[in-house]
């Protein structure tokens, strides 16, 4: 009697399954597909754009539909030989990040999406006129324009607090005042960008770090013009402003700040150079991240996670209290550098763990250094939910993220760590949700077209407060463009201005 029941029910469980797999099935017409690489005057080292994959439906895929589910080509009319790099990332959540880097400039680049061998969305995408490549010095001069094009925020608060301290700024007496105070003791950049060029004088041992500040300025004035401006630069660590009330501060830019200090923060460093580097000579960036998040939330590890190394007192507790917990927190030390005595007590060091590899765990912890620890950008990125050292220090973003809602916050002196990672496995629906909310933060604010406007809107703000003319002081010299004699770019921008 069953197996009739099941021969007569047969046709009708075949007939459901297959509705079903053509319910869930990727639509191309569906599917959405938008982002900044779709538009010709966002000019970035690597240009992105996402798809968002949908079913007949009209529903949003939420899971991988599979890395080879979409084509992506990217040609131009006037070169069958353009030379593009293309990278598809699968995000794991139904959605894709697809990032390309051009090696010249062209004229009406065409980008289709293909879904077995079918146009997705709107596709072809035409970037009409002149697309112009990272090293193609092609400024636009008008600053709004260029602001407008790259959808730059109005303001950001960071700036706002940090340049609140100064009623104005004078170039004249700062040329002399910081190198007073400062040149001796710390590594700093003197610059001055006077007609769209970039001219530097540094001062003190350790500058080698000027390279990644170099390219940056190099990069945004290839973009658009910036005003004339004189700045120094602190190429430490440790931010160097102290709050003191009765004294003049001086203007100092810095990669990170401090609740003490009244530096001028820019984003670091290591995202900086993530940024101009992305599909270059990096692996870590805010893109590649984004492809790698390790497994699904529910098959993720339930533990905390940290590597890295000895560079706060508070690190070297961390690890300690891993081994008295190891069911709750895997941390452990890959250098020793600033405790070297204390090896001993707290080794021996592992190996290191690929960043990618991280988030094979559900918790991620995100603990000072010798300042801030620059590595939560992509730590946000990922999906596993970050817990946040209380700190003195903070990034340029630190301001737009909120406690219990992009990270679990936990005490300096780590004493309610264990009580948060327990409180997450008590509520994994809301320590997944405070994840995603930080995944979001980051692909919203810390990719390379936000960094780029944060950069600008920063020296645009700094500019209007001079009261004295920027100017190219005895001993600068000029940083000049790279030269590209393989892919030489031809500027119509330039061309029109010349005429006019």
């Amino acid at each position: 009697m069953l197996r009739k029941l099941l021969l007569l029910l047969m046709p009708c469980i075949i007939f459901m399954t297959r509705r079903s797999k053509a319910a869930v099935a990727p639509s191309a017409s569906k599917t959405l597909i938008w982002g900044p690489g779709l538009e010709t005057n966002i000019v970035l080292p690597a240009r992105f754009f996402f798809i968002q994959t949908v079913d007949s439906t009209g529903r949003n895929f939420t899971t991988s539909p599979g890395e080879k589910t979409f084509e992506v080509k990217i040609t131009s009319p006037t070169d069958p030989y353009a030379r593009i790099w293309i990278q598809i990332l699968d995000r794991n959540d139904g959605s894709f990040l697809v990032r390309y880097r051009m090696y010249a400039s062209y004229t009406d680049l065409h980008i289709q999406i293909l879904l077995n061998d079918k146009l997705v969305g709107k596709s072809p995408y035409v970037l009409k006129g002149a697309v112009y490549h990272e090293s193609c010095d092609c400024p636009e001069p008008s600053d709004a324009l260029w602001e407008k094009s790259m959808h730059c925020p109005a303001s950001f608060s960071q700036i706002e607090s940090d340049l609140s301290v100064f009623p104005s700024v004078d170039p004249d007496h700062n040329a002399h005042e910081i190198f007073k105070r400062f040149g001796k003791r710390h590594s700093l950049c003197h610059y001055t960008i006077k007609n769209n060029q970039v001219y530097i004088k540094t001062h003190g041992e350790h500058v080698g770090f000027r390279i990644f500040m170099d390219a940056f300025l190099l990069s945004l004035t290839r973009k658009v013009k910036i005003p004339d401006i004189e700045f120094f630069v602190n190429l430490g660590d440790w931010p160097l402003e102290k709050r003191r009330a009765s004294e003049k501060p001086s203007p100092i830019f810095s990669w990170c700040g401090s609740n003490d200090t009244q530096d001028i923060v820019m984003p670091t460093y290591d995202l900086t150079e993530s940024v101009l580097e992305t599909m270059g000579r990096v692996s870590l960036d805010m893109m590649s991240v984004q492809g790698h998040t390790g497994p699904a939330w529910g098959q993720k590890i339930s533990k905390a996670f940290w590597r890295g190394r000895d560079s706060r007192k508070e690190r070297l507790e961390l690890v300690k209290l891993a081994r008295a917990n190891p069911d709750m927190l895997d941390a452990a030390l890959t250098n020793f550098f600033f405790f070297k005595h204390d090896e001993s007590l707290y080794g021996p060091l592992v190996k290191h763990v690929s960043f990618f590899d991280f988030f094979k765990y559900k918790y991620q912890i995100n603990v000072d250094g010798t300042v801030a620890a620059y590595r939560l950008p992509y730590l946000l990125a990922g999906d596993s939910v970050v817990f946040k050292h209380d700190s003195i220090y903070y990034e340029h973003f630190y301001k737009q993220l909120q406690p219990w809602v992009h990270y679990i916050p936990f005490k300096a002196d780590l004493s309610d760590l264990l009580e948060k990672i327990q409180w997450a496995r008590d509520h994994d629906e809301e320590a997944k949700r405070i994840a995603l909310a930080g995944q979001q933060f980051a692909r919203t604010h810390l990719m390379g077209d936000s960094i780029f406007c944060y950069y600008f809107k920063l020296f645009q703000k700094y500019a209007e407060l001079q009261v004295t003319e920027p100017k190219v002081r005895d001993g600068m010299e000029l940083v000049e463009q790279p030269k590209d004699e393989l892919f030489p770019c031809y500027c119509a921008r330039k061309k029109v201005r010349d005429e006019l």
